[in-house]
Parts: C-alpha cells; sequence; structure tokens
C-alpha cells in the first residue's frame, strides 16, 4: 500500500489548485452563483476568476449562463452533476489522506 505521502500526488490538480477548489466547494454548497459573487467571496480579480471558470467550464464540471438581468449582464454558474461528484470525490480523498498520514509512523516506510 503507498504512503499517504505518495498518494497527495494523486489528487486531481484540475480541483485541487486552491482557486477552483475555493470555487468548487462554494457551488458545492450553493450549487449556483454568480460571477460577483464568487468573485467576492474568494478574492480573486476578474480575469482570474474568468479563466479558472473557463477551466472548469471546458472540464464539464459547472455550466456557465450569461443572461441579463434588466439592462445589466449577468453571468450565473451552476455545479454540474460531474462537478458535484469531482468535489465530494476530493473531499473525501483529502479527507481519508489526512486521516491515514495522522496514523502514519515512519517505521511503516521499511521494507
Amino acid at each position: 500500500m503507498s504512503q499517504p505521502f505518495e498518494e497527495l500526488a494523486s489528487l486531481d490538480k484540475l480541483v485541487h489548485e486552491p482557486a477552483r477548489l475555493a470555487v468548487l466547494t462554494a457551488l458545492s454548497a450553493a450549487g449556483s452563483a454568480d460571477f460577483v459573487f464568487l468573485q467576492r467571496l474568494t478574492g480573486l480579480n476578474k480575469g482570474t476568476l474568468s479563466s479558472h471558470l473557463s477551466k472548469l467550464e471546458e472540464a464539464g464540471m459547472v455550466q456557465i449562463t450569461k443572461q441579463f438581468r434588466g439592462k445589466t449582464p449577468n453571468t450565473a454558474v451552476q455545479l454540474t452533476n460531474a462537478g458535484q461528484t469531482a468535489i465530494d470525490q476530493h473531499w473525501q480523498q483529502i479527507n481519508a489522506l489526512h486521516e491515514a498520514a495522522r496514523h502514519w509512523r515512519p517505521d511503516e516506510t521499511k521494507p
């Protein structure tokens, strides 16, 4: 069985990147949110958030809808089923690795 420290390298880097992890975790709790809300919540600038959302959209983890509310443009971001599955699996894997690391002892690495 591989050590928990080795398994950290196998985390999905698309999900694990801090900004995308923040966005996916927020959407997991809320289901959907608008761009401005996500920007305020994460502290990311417009360009950075837009770039991360594009990557998540390309991966099928979020659905982006651009519309107008009156005369004001609005960008809505919704977590897809694939995105919900990815973020749930990611946190389960992180929690399992954390627990394994807490119980790891250096003598376990000897053959």
